[in-house]
């Protein structure tokens, strides 16, 4: 009996570990009906997404995916704020101003996840809850279903801290209708709520109270197609209403984006702007010109390639700009400037766009030779 009542205790003892450890996992890994359900759990930090939490991600993606029983993928954020509100940004920063090999690991093993979700055999469903930006774009645009919500906040601000709209920006922002996603990458612009469904990044919009029914509703399917899927999530999207009249935010100043920003640099994209001389026009200039010069001109040349390139080939190139924003300088200045010091006021190298010369901007795009991304 003794024996007995201390296995139990041991039991017990494991159970209340594995219920303790899991509160604290930065990720939740689970199945829940016919669906295999993420959960990034680090709400504190806006549930940004460092190299463990991706490499807990893409393996159990590769075996639902194997699955029988598993229809679906579905990816949340905890905590009401945000989705993902990014790559883990100040980890890679340390890791690459002492050489470490963290600052090739993360990018390298974030894009294999980014082309996993882009490439998954069973329909994927991110519910984009909050703020939703850089990494978290990464870990939800690829898949078949976006879901957005009134408290849904894109964007794309790269450019502002000396990097580039990596994890696939140079696939699904140049296919985004007209010039809009060329106008997001280079100025970082903030979609809220609907909007986000308008401009083409969410393909669904659900107010954030009814996300837990929706999330039953999807667990409860039985054995669903992605069609089954797709009339669940349609159903809800007819049923939302909030702010449906409203026209979409960039509405107004579509015709401008479209011909501004259709430029072939960014020294004339600024010529265009600057004659333009409207106040939409001048604000733009006005965040161009906070922006990295050397960002600005890998980002246009990026969205510009990668508009006729495969996912595949734009993440293989996305690690040749991502190593070459580790080698340089403007990342992490950006980096101090923005998030560390948070002194907003980042001392460029080079300072104009002018001194970015197009030999620079070629050797960031060369290929890394065994080094170079493989998928």
């Amino acid at each position: 009996r003794q024996k007995l009542f201390n296995r139990l205790q041991v039991i017990l003892q494991h159970l209340k570990m594995s219920k303790h450890t899991d509160s604290t996992a930065e990720v939740l890994l689970e199945k829940r009906g016919g669906a295999g359900i993420i959960t990034l759990n680090r709400p504190k930090a806006l549930n940004a997404l460092n190299l463990s939490m991706i490499q807990q991600i893409y393996p159990q993606i590769k075996t639902w995916e194997q699955d029988p029983e598993t229809f679906l993928i579905i990816i949340k954020g905890t905590g009401g704020k945000a989705f993902c509100a990014g790559g883990d940004i100040r980890a890679i920063t340390d890791a690459g101003k002492v050489g470490d090999r963290l600052a090739q690991d993360f990018f390298r093993e974030e894009y294999i996840l980014n082309n996993a979700i882009g490439t998954c055999k069973k329909p994927y469903v991110a519910l984009i809850d909050g703020i939703t930006m850089g990494g978290g774009v990464g870990l939800s645009v690829h898949g078949h279903f976006r879901v957005a919500t009134e408290k849904t906040l894109f964007a794309m601000p790269e450019t502002a801290i000396g990097l580039f709209p990596d994890v696939g920006g140079g696939y699904f922002l140049p296919r985004l209708s007209g010039k809009i996603g060329y106008y997001l990458a280079l100025t970082g612009f903030r979609l809220k709520g609907r909007d986000v469904l308008k401009a083409g990044i969410a393909t669904h919009f659900v107010e954030s109270e009814k996300l837990p029914a929706l999330e039953s509703d999807l667990i409860a399917l039985k054995s669903p197609s992605t069609e089954n899927i797709a009339d669940l999530l349609n159903s809800y999207h007819m049923k939302s209403k909030a702010d449906q009249e409203k026209e979409f935010v960039l509405d107004e100043h579509m015709e401008k984006i479209n011909s501004l920003f259709s430029a072939n640099s960014m020294e004339e994209i600024v010529k265009k702007l600057k004659q333009d001389g409207s106040p939409f026009a001048i604000k733009q200039l006005e965040t161009i010109n906070k922006m990295s010069p050397t960002s600005l001109k890998m980002t246009l040349r990026q969205l510009r390639e990668g508009a006729s390139m495969s996912l595949q080939d734009v993440l293989t190139m996305e690690y040749r700009l991502s190593q070459a924003c580790m080698r340089g300088h403007d990342f992490y200045e950006g980096v101090r400037a923005v998030l560390i010091d948070k002194d907003q006021s980042p001392r460029w190298k080079p300072a104009a766009l002018e001194e970015v010369s197009d030999e620079f901007v070629d050797d960031c795009f060369k290929p890394l030779g065994s080094n170079d991304l493989k998928l």
